[in-house]
């Protein structure tokens, strides 16, 4: 894999792999320069594929792309597929399947039980991340996740941990009063996640939210991006793409997948 790219380092089985890609090792020209993944960007679409195969070929695996609308449907993931799916987070159990989330600035959450039986990719910005009625993407790809963990190891007692990717970081992310309205009324504890920023702006920590809603559900292995400069898309153009930094711009990709 490229050296740029980003490798977890979290506790997961020597088993499941994962990798965030970042801007550097493909073929697109500028703005989607160089390894733009995104094929809905307005990129030339065979740069885009070419992209995708340098990819497979480095991970070895089969990445599967969503069309992600910002919801909290899950996709099951048994083989590749030329459907085009339209969901924020997948899991699988195969080997050789790649969890995929693609982000300019929204959270990648990758997922797996520690005894390496099942991965899962989230993509969450803060619509996915609220939901509905308190139950937004990282829930429901928790509730999935133990679902199939606890099926696949005979009930055998497992754990599930996250890995947090690079995202808008929290002096970047301007959101307006709504948006820490509609979190605290959820979670209280949501209030130290938001800084006021001039009349009616608000500067939000999503890293910071997303660890508190992993924390509710009971995950206590959450490793990365703990909101830091180094873990900020916006604040790294030479490293990343963010979409609120440059408006047109490629996507990169978090991946997570068992080896045979």
């Amino acid at each position: 894999m490229h050296t740029d790219w980003l490798v977890p380092e979290w506790p997961a089985p020597a088993r499941v792999r994962a990798v965030f890609t970042t801007r550097a090792g493909g073929v697109s020209v500028a703005p989607y320069d160089a390894l733009n993944l995104g094929d809905h960007v307005g990129d030339v679409p065979t740069d885009v594929q070419a992209n995708r195969a340098r990819l497979a070929q480095a991970i070895a695996a089969e990445p599967v792309f969503l069309q992600q609308v910002h919801g909290r449907v899950v996709a099951h993931l048994t083989g590749p597929t030329a459907e085009t799916l339209v969901a924020d987070a997948s899991l699988t159990t195969q080997p050789g399947i790649a969890c995929t989330a693609m982000v300019a600035d929204c959270l990648p959450v990758l997922f797996t039980d520690t005894r390496g039986t099942v991965v899962a990719a989230a993509h969450a910005g803060w619509r996915g991340l609220l939901g509905v009625d308190g139950q937004g993407v990282l829930e429901a790809t928790y509730k999935e996740i133990k679902a199939l963990a606890l099926a696949e190891s005979a009930q055998a007692a497992t754990e599930i941990i996250a890995w947090l990717g690079p995202c808008i970081g929290p002096t970047a992310f301007e959101v307006g009063p709504e948006v820490p309205a509609a979190f605290i009324a959820r979670q209280p504890e949501a209030a130290a996640m938001f800084v006021r920023h001039g009349p009616d702006k608000w500067l939000a920590h999503l890293p910071g939210l997303a660890r508190l809603r992993l924390q509710a559900l009971g995950v206590q292995g959450i490793y990365g991006n703990d909101g830091s400069l180094d873990w900020c898309t916006v604040s790294q153009p030479s490293r990343f793409f963010s979409y609120r930094r440059s408006g047109v711009c490629g996507r990169m990709a978090a991946c997570i997948w068992l080896q045979g």
